[in-house]
């Protein structure tokens, strides 16, 4: 195996380790609970919190050392002007719809040819838990962390291969890493985008506002949307100004963000440029060297299991 096949297989191990470790650590604390009182591991915002833990906090800084292990490059900084980042954020906003519908298509067929509902697991999270534990997980913590493990920690040893080999690794480890495939599109296309707005400015902040705008907006402001929808639905007498006023901003605010989106999606994607002043390396078999290597199947396999069962196909 060629030295850069050492690399992405280091790679691949780290990410499998990335998954991994948290379940054995979720175990642990979860079976220590139980001991002291059962009933705390029933309760859906105490396992939200044990999984944001485990999956956030605690392994950063080991996820970190192991991947201090490879060589990292620095990207060079660019600073967006407030209407750029603005028609990013609709863009992100108008991917997260586009890979939503593909997947709901999907789902829907591989469900109805299994026999079996296939159940998006973030929305079943969002329904049953508190919306302050959405908002501080799903909201804050989930766009911080995987921005820095997905696009700061990966794309920085990854880009001296270029920026398209970075960009689309990066959109189908974060795509993979979500486990189903309710969530595997947009996550595709989202990673994707993320991971070329941190190469455009070197900046991962960026990122992290964009991944959560889209995130609040699928999680705490459609619970409101929703919440609101029932009220109408129910009578107008149970409804009030303020249900009305959620519902006009929700549809209004998304029909304006989609337009933009696909306005400039359609008028821009043929004029992407990616910026390759950090390509130090030319592979000659690329997709074979980034993939067929132990770390980088064994992660995969992992993950198409896990999707797998998650369709009750396995």
């Amino acid at each position: 195996m060629n030295e850069h096949k050492k690399i992405f297989s280091k790679i691949g191990f780290n990410y499998l380790l990335l998954a991994l470790i948290p379940i054995i650590l979720q175990i642990v604390i979860i079976n220590i609970l139980a001991l002291w009182d059962g009933t705390l591991i029933k309760n859906i915002n105490v396992q939200t919190i044990i999984s944001a833990v485990t999956n956030y906090i605690i392994i950063l800084p080991i996820f970190i050392l192991l991947m201090k292990r490879i060589e990292s490059s620095d990207i060079s900084k660019e600073r967006l002007g407030i209407k750029k980042f603005i028609t990013y954020i609709c863009i992100a906003m108008t991917l997260m719809w586009i890979g939503n519908i593909i997947g709901m298509i999907i789902t829907t067929i591989i469900g109805n040819t299994v026999a079996n509902d296939v159940v998006n697991p973030i929305e079943k999270l969002i329904q049953n838990s508190s919306i302050y534990i959405n908002l501080l997980v799903i909201s804050i913590l989930a766009p911080i962390f995987e921005e820095i493990f997905f696009r700061k920690l990966l794309i920085d040893r990854t880009i001296k291969y270029g920026a398209k080999l970075s960009i689309l690794l990066s959109a189908l480890l974060f795509a993979l890493f979500h486990g189903n495939l309710s969530q595997f599109f947009y996550a595709f296309l989202l990673g994707g985008f993320f991971a070329y707005i941190y190469i455009k400015t070197g900046n991962v902040i960026y990122s992290i506002i964009c991944h959560a705008i889209v995130n609040l907006y699928g999680s705490v402001i459609s619970t409101f949307f929703n919440l609101s929808i029932h009220n109408l639905q129910n009578g107008i007498s149970m409804a009030n100004i303020g249900d009305i006023a959620v519902v006009a901003f929700y549809i209004i605010s998304l029909i304006i963000i989609w337009c933009i989106g696909l306005y400039t999606i359609f008028k821009n994607y043929k004029n992407i440029e990616f910026d390759d002043e950090n390509r130090e390396i030319y592979l000659e078999k690329p997709l074979r060297t980034v993939f067929l290597n132990p770390g980088m199947i064994l992660f995969i396999l992992y993950h198409i299991v896990i999707i797998l069962m998650s369709l009750n196909i396995i």
